[in-house]
């Protein structure tokens, strides 16, 4: 197996939180609870950014939304969320970063604790090989609200990394990931090539600690 190249997504691929414009996107098109959904994501991304979050009560609340209506219409309101809020998110720092790794024949793997509905088509378009994330569970041809898995969260990463290596048996021999988060230390302490990207108070210190590369991709 090649080598793998780990990316973070929110604020390291991206200038924001696909997550938390997920649901700014919902409340400012009306599908949900403008006041009380926008005052409770915005205190899952304070606890988040401060690395309290409990995944678990917060995938509960972000996952509700997929389970009220037909994946055909979630899928239109995502090609628009694409259209109107991630694209501007884009950096050509990022990108030009992929195609580096991308370039040397590694493999490129996006890790994220953002739910797969949000994330995949963003992987797609930014062309990675792989990309890991929390899995909403989908049974009957709807999403039911609940997780499928270990959410794809602090060591949760480190859980489900180990896992699709084991499948492909593959190794992290050689292996970089780049994050913003302190959430993501216990990965970033499991390559060879940890990178700090914009990072977050606390990153900057452990990086600073540990002379890790720090990198602004904005």
């Amino acid at each position: 197996m090649t080598t793998l190249a780990i990316f973070d997504l929110d604020n390291t691929l991206l200038n924001g939180d696909s997550d938390h414009a997920w649901g700014e996107f919902l409340c400012k098109k009306g599908i949900v609870s403008e006041t009380h959904y926008r005052s409770e994501n915005d205190r899952f991304f304070k606890d988040y950014q401060a690395g309290t979050l409990d995944i678990n009560e917060f995938l509960e609340f972000a996952l509700k939304p997929l389970s009220e209506h037909k994946p055909a219409r979630l899928i239109q309101w995502h090609a628009e969320f694409m259209r109107d809020v991630i694209e501007p998110m884009m950096l050509p720092k990022a990108e030009a970063l992929l195609k580096t790794h991308r370039d040397r024949g590694e493999h490129l793997m996006i890790i994220t604790a953002t739910n797969r509905f949000v994330t995949q088509p963003i992987a797609e378009r930014l062309g990675v090989d792989t990309i890991l994330a929390t899995e909403p569970e989908y049974l009957n041809d709807r999403y039911t609200g609940r997780v499928s898995g270990t959410p794809c969260f602090q060591a949760g990463k480190v859980e489900r990394l180990t896992a699709w290596l084991q499948s492909k048996g593959g190794s992290l021999k050689g292996s970089s990931f780049y994050s913003d988060s302190i959430n993501d230390l216990p990965l970033l302490d499991q390559v060879d090539h940890p990178v700090a990207v914009n990072p977050d108070e606390r990153l900057l210190k452990e990086a600073q600690l540990r002379h890790w590369p720090v990198l602004d991709l904005r």
